[in-house]
């Protein structure tokens, strides 16, 4: 799936687009940022309630393609602005990590 068309099924708004074409091969969510250094898989939509700066940084490290924050949480602005030099894709929803993956599944 294209990162845009996971944006669209999971009623998320855009933060930051820097390849809307990129492919989400599989899902990940946490929010221990060491575990998501360690477990999410390349290629992964990410889904977390983590704002900070260090999201970046480790969505950058696992080769995320889609940051996706769940629960109606607002990225620090530090977040969002590294997210554009780093060209990591960020979006929002208001929907819980649970919602926010069957969305995403498509199992609605």
């Amino acid at each position: 799936m294209k990162v845009l068309d996971a944006i669209k099924k999971i009623e998320a708004d855009i933060v930051n687009l820097s390849d809307g074409d990129r492919e989400i091969i599989t899902g990940y969510c946490g929010d221990f940022l060491s575990f998501v250094m360690g477990k999410a898989p390349q290629d992964c939509c990410w889904f977390t309630v983590m704002t900070n700066i260090n999201v970046c940084a480790v969505a950058t490290l696992a080769d995320v393609s889609l940051v996706v924050l769940c629960e109606g949480v607002a990225p620090s602005p530090e977040l969002v602005e590294k997210c554009k030099t780093q060209g990591v894709n960020l979006a929002k929803t208001k929907h819980d990590v649970f919602e926010a993956v069957r969305r995403y599944l498509n199992e609605v």
